[in-house]
């Protein structure tokens, strides 16, 4: 029974921190501040934003140790229990998997609108299904597949709803629509090479997850801050906004604008905690059941991001955003009553993990 609370405890822990993250991030974007040049103006660091989150992996690498030394001489925590003595390195990859997905689809976004991304967000489901199946040797039954595909109908219905309802101030063109969809399917795709490797090494090799996070977070922070430092130069693309150098990215015009607004400096800060609480916790599930079960709990943060996002006025209601989300949810629900993970052998306290039964 205990157990399965701390099952419980991982699936809340993932959908609640990955829904603060994404709403800390576009309030951030929606915030007025004075830069480098004096002038106040919108908060747009996409790529100040994403070396701040991977900040955020790091710290998880400090809480293990922490963890560790204080439990060393009493019974091992589950927080460090595991294989800790491996070779870091074997990380990296899934570090940069994290980095071209982030970095693509913030440039995919520059192309093209944040609907998008929602309409395609189911694809990832899919993406990680074909992906198990191929590399992980995952054996998916047809209910399961009508599942996650009836999870992307789900996005789909709630993505051609802002398309048919929604107008947009700033029209693009056809070209740059359609350049900045291929990129987000690209960065979703990504996205699930980045999930279906950590399965199949953080779980093999048995690494606590709360380590593999820090580990990732000290190469995706490295590789962001060079990336930062060449970005400074880099000429910006179009529809990338403005900035003070006249260059993609100005890292120095954001920590300016973040020591000048102090609501600012909270929500970076809360999008730091929450991106680290999130990759934890989702790394648990994928380490104990799948990156199959991650994906579809991580669908759920839709639903609350649209919730608050009609609360506070920064996104209209229309009804059939309803329709799309019943269908998103019922099929949540039907892929987690199907689908259990009995091919794991050695931790069957997790091999009916679902977010109805726990």
């Amino acid at each position: 029974m205990a157990f399965r609370q701390y099952q419980l405890l991982r699936a809340v822990l993932l959908v609640g921190t990955v829904s603060l993250n994404t709403l800390c991030t576009n309030w951030a974007r929606q915030m007025m501040s004075k830069g480098s040049d004096g002038a106040e103006r919108l908060f747009n660091h996409p790529f100040l934003q994403a070396a701040a989150m991977f900040g955020g992996e790091t710290l998880c690498l400090l809480a293990f140790k922490v963890v560790y030394v204080l439990s060393r001489k009493s019974e091992e925590n589950v927080l460090t229990k595991g294989n800790r003595n491996f070779n870091p390195i074997i990380l990296f990859p899934a570090a940069v998997f994290d980095l071209l997905s982030t970095a693509i689809m913030y440039i995919g976004l520059t192309f093209t609108y944040p609907r998008s991304l929602l309409m395609f967000r189911g694809s990832a489901v899919l993406f990680v299904g074909v992906l198990s199946t191929v590399f992980l040797n995952k054996h998916i039954l047809l209910k399961e597949w009508l599942g996650m595909a009836n999870i992307t109908i789900g996005f789909v219905i709630v993505g051609v709803t802002d398309v048919i309802f929604a107008s947009s101030k700033h029209h693009k063109g056809q070209n740059s629509l359609l350049t900045g969809d291929i990129l987000i399917i690209i960065s979703l795709l990504i996205s699930a090479c980045h999930m279906v490797y950590e399965e199949k090494f953080i779980s093999d090799l048995d690494i606590p997850p709360l380590q593999a996070v820090g580990w990732e977070g000290i190469f995706g922070f490295s590789m962001m801050s060079l990336l930062l430092f060449v970005f400074y130069w880099v000429p910006p693309l179009p529809h990338f906004g403005y900035r003070p150098n006249g260059t993609i990215g100005d890292a120095i015009d954001g920590l300016v604008q973040i020591g000048n607004n102090n609501l600012l400096l909270c929500t970076v800060l809360g999008s730091v905690i929450s991106v680290a609480l999130s990759t934890f916790a989702g790394l648990s599930i994928t380490k104990k059941v799948s990156a199959t079960h991650r994906m579809v709990l991580d669908s759920i943060r839709t639903i609350v991001i649209w919730m608050v996002s009609v609360l506070v006025k920064w996104q209209e209601f229309y009804w059939l955003h309803i329709v799309g989300f019943a269908v998103l949810i019922l099929s949540i629900c039907n892929y987690n009553r199907l689908l259990t993970c009995n091919d794991r052998t050695g931790d069957d306290d997790d091999e009916d993990f679902s977010i109805l039964n726990i």
